[in-house]
């Protein structure tokens, strides 16, 4: 079983981005995100979740493309 709590690192391999690039989408509100005694986590779920609604977006804007055509 995955951990469900994930690290800021861990995020960062999983998407295979730069921590930085994590670091910033946590700090602005891009990605689902808390903090522990100032420490970025994320968890597991809500993350998967993310990836599905950014692959959903991406489908539904190609979609809208296509349809302008």
């Amino acid at each position: 079983m995955t951990d469900p709590i994930l690290t800021l690192p861990e995020v960062a391999v999983l998407l295979k981005v730069a921590e930085k690039t994590v670091y910033t989408m946590a700090r602005t509100g891009q990605i689902p995100a808390f903090k522990v005694r100032g420490q970025w986590r994320f968890k597991h779920d809500d993350i998967e979740q993310w990836i599905d609604e950014q692959k959903a977006a991406v489908r539904g804007h190609a979609e809208k493309g296509a349809s302008d055509v």
